[in-house]
């Protein structure tokens, strides 16, 4: 019964909802398929989170024990030794527009066995567009929580400002 219970260990899906305050941009997005999401994890059985930030990307793919699929990441807990894995759910990652403006939204779901995600670290690699304009900005850096720049087109200041983030079990 207990090996039963260790193969067969409950997957839960959590959606990682992103709130800022957008100046004259919309459709913040994480660009390509090689964006990190830097996360900090917590092991499901014995509750260890490192100290370090780890990434999962769309580019990874790694093989399941017992060929039951593939996660983003499959990783080992240092502390108890259990193999725990989480996916990034391609079909859910959708843009921050400006009629979401200082609300939590859902950017992106992930599939979690005997992990889930305590944390959120935004870095490089975002893209915004002017909300008038349409403006391309493809290299939004969000590690300081805000960014600003300018659009030639509308010829006015655009930002992302105060960044936070939350995690929901859906």
């Amino acid at each position: 019964m207990g090996c039963f219970n260790e193969k067969y260990r409950l997957m839960m899906k959590f959606g990682l909802q992103f709130k800022a305050n957008l100046e004259n941009v919309t459709n913040v997005r994480p660009l390509g398929e090689d964006f990190r999401w830097f996360l900090k994890l917590k092991c499901g059985n014995c509750g260890e989170v490192p100290d370090k930030w780890q990434y999962v990307t769309l580019m990874e793919s790694v093989p399941l024990k017992g060929g039951r699929g593939s996660a983003s990441m499959v990783q080992k807990c240092k502390l108890c030794a259990r193999e725990n894995s989480i996916d990034i759910l391609r079909d859910t990652i959708t843009p921050y527009n400006a009629s979401d403006n200082e609300k939590f939204k859902t950017m992106v779901q992930f599939e979690c066995r005997g992990l889930e995600p305590v944390d959120f670290q935004p870095q490089a690699g975002f893209a915004a567009e002017g909300a008038e304009t349409g403006t391309p900005f493809p290299e939004v850096n969000l590690l300081e929580k805000d960014w600003n720049d300018y659009d030639d087109k509308a010829k006015e200041s655009v930002g992302i400002y105060e960044v936070t983030h939350r995690f929901i079990k859906c």
